[in-house]
């Protein structure tokens, strides 16, 4: 397994495409893919050898990847890059990993747990996992919503009010 520090998700390996080891990247985080690069995939470390489609349907080869059979082989895998390699980030951007396992709150009323980052058609939503359980609650990540993040501390500030939670 990739050690979250060094290491960001940027996709994962889909169906093969073609006979020549190429396959479609699912759930594709393009900042973080070009050709040439190295990924991490399971426990081996390729350089891509060939990056084509577009940002939202990419499709890759990577060294030693050959065949269709190959890539059949790294289906359902996932692909990482080193953090060293990601494009610097604007101010009020994050890696979906950093996000992941953040304390939510709304001041210092207990709300949750970011389990995840989703991708919505409108903008970045969080899920979090309510600490009184029931369904999670989605936060979209705008400055209405989301008040602050402070990923030193693992906090994450809301306003349940403007979420219709209050």
């Amino acid at each position: 397994m990739a050690e979250p520090d060094r290491w960001l998700r940027a996709g994962i390996v889909g169906r093969p495409h073609g006979l020549d080891g190429s396959f479609h990247v699912a759930l594709p985080v393009p900042a973080l893919l070009e050709a040439g690069m190295a990924v991490r995939v399971g426990e081996r470390t390729l350089r891509v050898e060939r990056l084509a489609g577009h940002a939202r349907g990419p499709i890759m080869r990577l060294q030693r990847c050959a065949e269709r059979a190959d890539a059949e082989a790294l289906r359902g895998q996932e692909i990482f890059v080193q953090r060293e390699s990601a494009p610097e980030l604007e101010e009020d951007e994050w890696w979906a990993e950093d996000l992941e396992g953040c304390a939510v709150r709304d001041g210092d009323e207990e709300v949750g747990v970011v389990c995840k980052l989703l991708e919505l058609p409108s903008c970045e939503v969080l899920e979090v996992q309510r600490a009184a359980g029931g369904r999670a609650l989605l936060v979209p990540l705008i400055s209405d919503a989301v008040r602050d993040v402070d990923l030193a501390r693992g906090v994450i500030d809301i306003d349940l009010r403007f979420l219709g939670e209050r």
